[in-house]
C-alpha cells in the first residue's frame, strides 16, 4: 500500500567524523582558563592603577575620599597576577597567556568598578573550578574573591 522511504531522513543525526569533539573536562579547562585570563587582565589594570596612584595621594574620589595607593597593594596584585598566569599556563598546556598592556588613561575612581569586576570574575572562576574539581584553581579564585571583597568593604568604610 505505502512505499517505504528509501532516502535517509533529514532528522537523523549525520555522523561527522571530521568535527572534533571535546570532552567535558576539556571544555571546563578552556572555560576556566578564559575566566582566569579575564581576571588576570583586570588584576593587571588594578596593579597599573596601584603603581600610578602611589605618587598621587592627593587625588580624591567621588565622595572626597583620598584615593591613595593604600587601597591597592601593588606588590600583592603583582604576585596574584603571576599566580593567575601560572594557573592559566597549567590549564593551557604550558602556554602562558598574552598580557595586554594596561591602559594609562582612566581615573583612580575606576578602582571600585575594577574591584567589583574582579570579584565577579573570581566568583565565575570559582564556580568553574568547583565544577571541574580543581583544588588549586578553587583556592586561588577563593583567595582573589576574598581580597576583592575586603578591598570593596574597606573602600565602603572609607567613603562612609
Amino acid at each position: 500500500m505505502y512505499e517505504p522511504i528509501r532516502t535517509k531522513s533529514v532528522h537523523t543525526m549525520a555522523a561527522a567524523p571530521e568535527i572534533p569533539h571535546r570532552s567535558r573536562e576539556q571544555e571546563l579547562d578552556i572555560r576556566l582558563a578564559g575566566q582566569l585570563t579575564a581576571l588576570l587582565t583586570v588584576t593587571d589594570e588594578l596593579h597599573a592603577l596601584a603603581t600610578r596612584t602611589d605618587g598621587d595621594a592627593q587625588d580624591t574620589g567621588p565622595a572626597g575620599a583620598a584615593l591613595d595607593g593604600a587601597a591597592l597593594d601593588g606588590a600583592a596584585l603583582a604576585a596574584a597576577a603571576e599566580r593567575i598566569a601560572e594557573q592559566v599556563a597549567r590549564l593551557s598546556g604550558g602556554h602562558y597567556p598574552l598580557r595586554a598592556e594596561p591602559t594609562d588613561g582612566g581615573a583612580p575612581a575606576r578602582i571600585e568598578a575594577l574591584q567589583q569586576r574582579a570579584h565577579t570574575l573570581a566568583g565565575n572562576a570559582l564556580a568553574v573550578a568547583t565544577s571541574r574539581g580543581d583544588s588549586a584553581a578553587m583556592a586561588l579564585a577563593a583567595e582573589r574573591m576574598e581580597a576583592h571583597t575586603a578591598a570593596l568593604r574597606d573602600r565602603d568604610l572609607a567613603t562612609a
